[in-house]
């Protein structure tokens, strides 16, 4: 089986701009319809209620399709695969069953709560473990790439994850993955390690809480005097900056105008002194 390598082709399918739905609760179909309103193509969720309600997601899509204001084959959905140990009693499958059984029942449960018939990436919410790959991780893995070879998901990916684990993944894997998705500080350099493995072997970089888990940087007089030069947003210079070194960002706005403004991206470049100042805002450089 070879691996799903993201070709130019596939590349052109997978949006920009990814808007993230966990923590939204009661609010998810609202501002998921909304986000779709806005412009955004792709939709970050998973199936764990603890932190996310899928059903919502798949309620807003159902109706933005039914409204016309897009086409399924228009919408990146990707959704996640959680771990027991990350769910709460809520679980999306059967706790006493095997993680292969688990894998495909959360499978089948985020089809029903999408009101899909495919997913567009399936991803691992993370490893069972903070440091290394054990075998459950790639029993999960295995299930994973079952459910591609089935043609039922176009991608895979991982969250979460360390530099050591993802080369572990990678080394071992039948389907490499496509995508990482982790949490990107500044003071990681933007998690540039994993960036650069990222890079070097095709795989998309998705980045998170770049805002939230950064606001010391954000405060920092170099970046506001970089924002008020260039007469955008924090927002809109954190995600361009994003973009530019290969990130495909993601964003939870819930306010309908910095959906549109964060979009709005795409229509501005930084210079490369401004992006050297932004990767390195943690560190004085």
């Amino acid at each position: 089986m070879p691996p799903p390598i993201i070709t130019s082709a596939a590349r052109e399918a997978v949006p920009s701009f990814l808007y993230g739905t966990a923590w939204k609760e009661n609010e998810t179909e609202r501002l998921v319809h909304l986000a779709i309103e806005a412009g955004f193509r792709g939709i970050d969720t998973a199936n764990q209620r603890k932190h996310y309600h899928e059903a919502g997601v798949g309620k807003a899509v159902e109706r933005a399709i039914t409204e016309g204001l897009v086409k399924r084959d228009e919408l990146f959905l990707q959704t996640k695969f959680t771990s027991i140990d990350g769910q709460d009693d809520r679980l999306p499958y059967d706790a006493a069953a095997d993680l292969t059984t688990m894998v495909r029942q959360s499978f089948d449960s985020s089809l029903e709560h999408l009101q899909v018939d495919r997913i567009d990436s399936f991803v691992l919410h993370g490893p069972s473990r903070r440091r290394g790959l054990w075998p459950e991780d790639f029993e999960v893995w295995t299930a994973m790439e079952a459910l591609h070879a089935a043609g039922r998901t176009g991608f895979l990916g991982v969250s979460n994850v360390a530099l050591d684990q993802l080369q572990q993944l990678w080394a071992r894997a039948t389907v490499k993955p496509s995508f990482v998705q982790n949490r990107c500080f500044a003071s990681l350099g933007w998690d540039r390690d994993i960036r650069s493995f990222c890079t070097d072997n095709g795989i998309i970089y998705q980045g998170f809480s770049l805002l939230t888990a950064n606001v010391r940087e954000l405060r920092h007089r170099d970046f506001r005097s970089l924002v008020a030069r260039v007469g955008k947003t924090h927002a809109q210079v954190i995600f361009r900056f994003a973009r530019q070194v290969g990130m495909l960002p993601l964003t939870g706005t819930t306010d309908s105008s910095h959906m549109r403004e964060d979009l709005e991206v795409r229509s501005f470049e930084l210079t490369d002194e401004d992006v050297h100042l932004v990767e390195n805002i943690a560190f004085g450089e």
